[in-house]
């Protein structure tokens, strides 16, 4: 077959010999070359322009050969494209293109060659290519151009997304004037220099103006004048005015100065420390003599604003001439941390121990950062004694343009005997103060009162529930809830006398916390289903169905008087199981509110008890009076009231004044409190034992039966032996033979268990 195929087509294969030498001499591909790679012969292969073996060899048989890219921009080759141009290199080969702000000639970019390089600058102001506010005026630049403000306007932006996007805005001084209804000299002729600087204010010199306005508050902190014979209250208000316009107005005039630290010192101390960034990344440190402050970049951008962001730190010592005798207010955390050690603060205003400090930055929503701000205050060495106190604080505003030093925000990390260190999540003006104090000694005559009416009322509670479970002439449903209120307040008092002060055992004091909670919350249930159950007997006074009440209370007071108590427990110690216990006493924290979990349901079942106490007044007086016409109507109201009273002092009207403990009353207070509640018992057992007639009459008939049970004893001793001395005399006598008197058995009868009829 093939010899017949060259046989048939001779001239064929003479066609095909100069075609296959004409392919090879064009490099056409091989099936037996790699890729980017072309025949030179029937043998041989040679890398495609742009590409070279790897193993350097230009004529190469193998096929496991490899071909890669030559950069014809690196080294060694290094192919020029000109001036005002850059090489890129490409797969195989490479091209030239113009640098940015440039074109070719024929407004093309790309060429291939130095010799085809006619790059020139493009003027984008001119052509409109550029990007500048309408603010602005455009300015080309070699390769660029750049946003220009107007004279004496600033740029309030700053390059977005890599274009150069600004905004020109005219920039006047802030307005600071004078606090309204303080006449002070030195004060006016300081805000009138401040005025002047408003006036010859210019943009371009806005480091100047910061510095005269440093100097110029110095001075007037440093001899305040008759702004020290101002009264307190007006000193802290202009103290307020300028920490707060001080702040406003650097925080202005700041954003017109260039990037970079400023740092100014005036003569008495007054001092300013600030930076500029148009991109602040990262931590910022700034430091004054006695006051150092470290905070991240974020905290001082403004999410809204492009301008340039502004940390600053001001040092003003001399405000503490104006804040001599502020008040310190505590936050609730620290307040709770005080009282659980029996601490208080004393009546003398605290002592700064650092110099004042205000920290500003661009943004103006600094009222809780994401991330703390520190500072390292340097102070004249000082140990704190046992009874003070060492706070970090801030300024706080008041409404009517005071203030005050607060703690809210800002707390102690570390403290030593010249320095301390404190951390706040907000912005202000800060200190260091030290706060004089006294532990708050338990009151001898407050404590005998506690254990002795406490004592007394566990003896009045446990003959009050003997009562209520004895005398069957008084048992009803009243009764029973009376004793299971007895029995609550019996345990609940006993358990507060013998182990409040249990605190040794984390454990222990949990349980008895717990077991506190319980039981009086469980006495108030008891007072409320009685103030209940008093309501529906008066309303159904008038009604035969007094049965129905009986039963409905019945029914409903054990799961209730027992249940609702446990459950409010059992959530509580749930929810917060550390808080039962402090470390003073086995009761309820006061820290996140914890002690509302007793105080909440006391309050509602006061609440509820008067609008029952009401009711029942109200009904008993306009039906009850109808039931007896020969009563009076004073004699029945007095009675009514009198009973009503009892009432409610029994169902909890005495707690109302452990809440009123604050104020100058405080003292007062605590002493009726705690006479009223630790007698409670007594009062109990006053009013449903001792005024009752029916128990008085059963307390009677047991006293004589107590009484005629002692006496039948001695009768029966006393009776024995005098009938054992006349038995003796008797047989005496019969054995002499001699007759007795006439009136001597008449005298035996009377010393005989049986009686002898009379003659």
């Amino acid at each position: 077959m093939k010899g017949r195929y060259f046989a048939f087509h001779p001239g064929l294969c003479v066609l095909l010999i100069p075609l296959g030498a004409i392919a090879h001499k064009n490099g056409a591909p091989c099936a037996r070359c790699p890729r980017n790679a072309h025949c030179t012969n029937a043998s041989s292969c040679r890398c495609d322009p742009g590409f070279t073996s790897l193993s350097g060899k230009v004529i190469f048989s193998t096929s496991s050969e490899v071909c890669t890219d030559i950069n014809e921009c690196g080294p060694p080759l290094y192919m020029s494209c000109g001036s005002l141009a850059h090489c890129h290199n490409v797969e195989g080969s490479y091209y030239c293109e113009c640098a940015p702000g440039h074109e070719l000639l024929s407004g093309g970019t790309k060429f291939q060659s130095e010799k085809e390089n006619t790059c020139q600058d493009v003027d984008e102001c001119s052509s409109g290519k550029h990007q500048c506010h309408n603010t602005t005026h455009c300015i080309n630049v070699k390769g660029s151009y750049k946003c220009y403000c107007h004279h004496d306007w600033v740029a309030r932006s700053r390059p977005l997304h890599g274009l150069n996007f600004t905004i020109c805005e005219d920039v006047p001084f802030p307005s600071w004037t004078s606090p309204s209804g303080v006449n002070s000299q030195s004060l006016s002729r300081f805000f009138d220099k401040v005025q002047q600087l408003s006036q010859d204010f210019k943009p371009a010199l806005a480091k100047n103006t910061i510095q005269d306005l440093m100097q110029e508050i110095d001075e007037l902190l440093e001899i305040p004048g008759d702004l020290e014979t101002l009264a307190p209250s007006e000193q802290h208000c202009v103290a307020t005015h300028l920490l707060v316009g001080l702040e406003d107005v650097l925080r202005v005039l700041s954003k017109l100065l260039p990037n970079g630290p400023l740092t100014t010192h005036a003569p008495a101390g007054t001092g300013l420390s600030l930076t500029v960034q148009d991109q602040g990344i990262g931590d910022v440190t700034l430091g004054q003599s006695q006051a150092k402050m470290q905070l991240k970049w974020d905290v001082a951008q403004e999410s809204n604003d492009l301008g340039p962001s502004v940390v600053g730190l001001v040092s003003t010592p001399g405000t503490a001439k104006l804040l001599a005798e502020a008040p310190l207010v505590l936050d609730l955390q620290q307040q709770a941390v005080l009282r659980e050690h029996k601490e208080l603060l004393g009546e003398v205003s605290p002592v700064l121990l650092s110099d004042v400090v205000s920290a500003f930055v661009s943004n103006k929503d600094t009222q809780n950062l994401g991330s703390p701000v520190t500072f390292i205050f340097s102070h004249h060495s000082v140990t704190p004694g046992p009874t003070q106190k060492v706070f970090c604080v801030f300024w706080e505003h008041s409404q009517d343009g005071g203030g005050h030093w607060s703690t809210t925000g800002c707390r102690m990390a570390a403290t030593g005997d010249a320095s301390t260190t404190c951390e706040c999540s907000h912005l202000s003006s800060f200190a260091v103060l030290m706060a004089h104090g006294h532990i708050q000694q338990e009151d001898p005559v407050l404590a005998v009162i506690t254990y002795v009416g406490l004592g007394l009322s566990l003896l009045c509670l446990l003959l009050a529930a003997l009562t209520f479970l004895l005398c069957k002439a008084i048992q009803n449903t009243s009764t029973s809830l009376h004793l299971q209120l007895s029995i609550c307040l019996f345990l609940a008092h006993l358990l507060f006398l013998t182990a409040i002060d249990q605190t040794k055992i984390k454990l222990l004091c949990t349980i008895i916390a717990g077991a506190l909670h319980y039981l009086y919350l469980a006495s108030f249930t008891w007072m409320l289903l009685d103030g209940l159950h008093l309501f529906l007997t008066a309303r159904n006074l008038m009604v035969v169905n007094y049965s129905s009440v009986s039963r409905f209370m019945k029914r409903l007071m054990f799961p209730v008087g027992y249940g609702v108590p446990a459950l409010i427990v059992a959530i509580s110690a749930a929810s917060r199981p550390s808080l039962y216990g402090t470390p003073t006493r086995c009761w309820l924290h006061t820290d996140k509110g914890f002690v509302w979990t007793f105080l909440g349901p006391v309050c509602t079942i006061f609440s509820i008890n008067l609008a029952f106490f009401l009711m029942t007044f109200w009904i008993v007086k306009n039906k009850l009076s109808s039931l007896n016409r020969d009563v009076s109507t004073l004699q029945n109201t007095r009675m009514l009231t009198l009973k009503a009273t009892a009432q409610l002092l029994i169902l909890g009207c005495t707690w109302c004044l452990g809440v009123l403990q604050v104020g100058p009353a405080a003292r007062v207070m605590a002493y009726l409190f705690t006479i009223i509640n630790s007698l409670q018992g007594a009062f109990i057992f006053l009013v449903y034992c001792l005024l009752s007639q029916q128990v008085r009459e059963q307390y009677g008939k047991w006293f004589r039966g107590v009484r005629k049970a002692k006496a039948e004893p001695e009768n029966y001793t006393l009776s024995s032996g005098a009938v054992s001395d006349a038995s003796k005399h008797s047989a005496a006598l019969h054995s002499s033979n001699s007759s007795h008197p006439p009136h001597l058995e008449r005298l035996l009868p009377g010393f005989t268990e049986s009686p002898v009829p009379k003659p």
